[in-house]
């Protein structure tokens, strides 16, 4: 990343932060799926969307949490 991209990053930070974070507690995490569940009614299975890689980092955050706090069923 330049230093250009990062200033940029930066001043757009305050607006995103909210929306994109590792959940901590359960409630973030529900937040995450709610945003998923959202975003997936928005793109669909449609790689070429401009949300497509968003909905991909947040998929992977709620991965994440499950793996680390829900424990795996018993079959």
């Amino acid at each position: 990343m330049t230093a250009s991209e990062l200033r940029t990053v930066e001043q757009l930070w305050p607006g995103l932060a909210p929306l994109l974070f590792v959940p901590h507690s359960e409630r973030e995490y529900e937040r995450l799926v709610q945003m998923l569940d959202t975003l997936l009614d928005v793109v669909g299975e449609d790689e070429s969307h401009p949300l497509a890689s968003l909905m991909e980092v947040i998929g992977v955050l709620i991965e994440r949490y499950e793996d680390e706090h829900v424990p795996e069923l018993s079959i």
